[in-house]
């Protein structure tokens, strides 16, 4: 495997050069017979970006996450190549070949889906949607205009009567061009800024990966209270989001009194973030290189206050929430996703976690804080339905509470010293940041030029792996669940579509 795959960690920056090149027949075979094992490795990215006129150059990360090591190899092709598919014995690899194809014409021969990810070369009103000429079923087209305040998106149902046979989502709508954004724009400040907009409702998520993948590439010694404060800031996001969600998933099963307390409950965390940086979705307050808004013995007492407030009525919500017999019939066996499925398709983050799959970046490839200070236990259940998501919402929310009070237990000593942030990017180099989001795996990566110059950024929101789990989750159950189980897994339209 060494001659085959240059063996790397997170947050590491290795020359160009030095990741093995094989022509596309080894590459294939390597990458597929190492992915075989599911459980064990799992691809985090697979991009392509253009080399000149040399073609096209193709790089896989690859994650072991018992060894808790990346594996990373190449190949380089042409637009007019043919290739093999992975996809065709890997089904996890299905979207990354699909947006390899879309981004340079690749044709992947035996792809059983080669559709467009995020554009269509043809109008909106031919797009090769799945479907059925039986006189018995029919098809149920919602959106991309939906009746909530919601992004855009979407889903083709066939059904007979009430029952969902089949759910494809296309996607596209919220394409914003972040990538190309990240390699033209040459100010610091403004990457920083693009990244925390990926996603709104994950600003710290990817603003953490940005800034831990920035630093790592001009070589900075990140000091204990960068990785404090980004630590931080990303248990109390989860704490935050999660709460909203479980307001929403009440909403959606009519439980008006959850609906009320949850949202009620999310307010405080998101007004505390206000006090912490000015933002409540904690803009400006991840940046390479420093923070402009020092966590201070004063906001240590606050969100100690704030979570002793928060805790007993979130709890005593959550517990009366789950014991509720009417809502019990809502949220169990609905929506489920089964663990061999989970495993097949590649799926991230809280769906994995909810189907006794263990996929969490936290534990397998840890970052900041999680490396030393938080030793990560992940939650894992096993039902894979509506009420697994909910309910391991509830159990990350009180894990994250208390990493936030063993994390104020550890607070930085001083903010004054620190070295300046170094000017100089090295040149051709391969850089790779994971974090893990409160929806599952973020992954940035970075390429540059021989002058220090990024020519390809590539990102990768958990959203990109997990909608095709709403699309089988939907199946034989009834239309009418389809906005619950929607919710339960709470997807980014802009996170995938960038």
């Amino acid at each position: 495997m060494n001659q085959n795959f240059l063996k790397t960690n997170n947050n590491t920056v290795v020359p160009v050069t030095s990741i093995p090149e094989h022509d596309y027949e080894s590459f294939y075979t390597y990458c597929k017979n190492l992915l075989q094992n599911r459980k064990r490795y799992h691809c985090v990215n697979y991009f392509g970006y253009p080399v000149d006129d040399k073609g096209i150059k193709l790089i896989i990360i690859i994650a072991d996450d018992v060894d808790h090591c990346l594996f990373i190899a190449a190949t380089r092709v042409a637009a007019s190549d043919r290739l093999k598919s992975l996809t065709a014995s890997l089904l996890a690899m299905e979207k990354f070949e699909r947006e390899i194809h879309e981004q340079f014409k690749i044709a992947f021969t035996d792809h059983p889906w080669l559709k467009p990810v995020r554009h269509s070369s043809s109008p909106l009103n031919s797009y090769p949607f799945f479907s059925s000429d039986s006189e018995e079923l029919h098809e149920v087209g919602v959106g991309p205009i939906h009746a909530g305040i919601i992004e855009p998106g979407h889903f083709r149902f066939i059904c007979n009567g009430e029952q969902i046979l089949s759910l494809e989502i296309q996607l596209g709508y919220q394409h914003r061009g972040i990538e190309p954004l990240m390699v033209n724009k040459d100010n610091l400040l403004q990457r920083s800024i693009l990244s925390e907009n990926i996603a709104g409702d994950t600003t710290v998520g990817h603003a953490t990966a940005f800034a831990n993948l920035w630093e790592t590439l001009v070589g900075y010694d990140t000091p204990y209270d960068l990785h404090f404060s980004r630590t931080l800031a990303q248990e109390i996001e989860r704490i935050a989001i999660h709460t909203g969600d479980l307001s929403a998933i009440c909403t959606d099963i009519a439980y008006q009194l959850g609906s009320s307390v949850f949202g009620r409950l999310r307010t405080p965390i998101i007004n505390f973030f206000q006090e912490w940086s000015g933002n409540r979705f904690a803009k400006g307050l991840i940046r390479p290189g420093v923070i402009n808004y020092p966590f201070s013995e004063h906001l240590a007492h606050r969100l100690q206050q704030v979570l002793n407030e928060f805790e007993p009525d979130f709890t005593e919500m959550a517990e009366q929430l789950f014991s509720l017999p009417s809502a019990l019939s809502r949220l169990e066996k609905t929506g489920t996703v089964d663990s061999s499925t989970a495993i097949r398709c590649g799926f991230v983050g809280m769906v994995a976690r909810t189907c006794n799959f263990l996929r969490d970046i936290r534990h397998s490839h840890p970052y900041n804080l999680y490396e030393n200070t938080l030793v990560h236990q992940p939650v894992i259940l096993s039902s894979g339905d509506v009420y697994a998501r909910a309910m391991l919402r509830y159990k990350e929310v009180v894990q994250s509470m208390e990493y936030a009070r063993n994390l104020i237990r550890h607070l930085p000593d001083n903010y004054t010293t620190r070295m300046a942030l170094p000017a100089t990017v090295p040149g051709n180099v391969f850089v790779i940041s994971l974090t893990e989001g409160w929806r599952g795996e973020i992954c940035h990566c970075a390429i540059t030029n021989n002058e220090g110059k990024i020519v390809a950024y590539k990102i990768k929101d958990p959203s990109f792996h997990n909608w095709k789990a709403l699309e089988l989750a939907v199946r034989n159950n009834e239309i009418s669940d389809f906005p619950i189980c929607n919710k339960s897994f709470n997807l980014s339209y802009c996170g995938h579509d960038l």
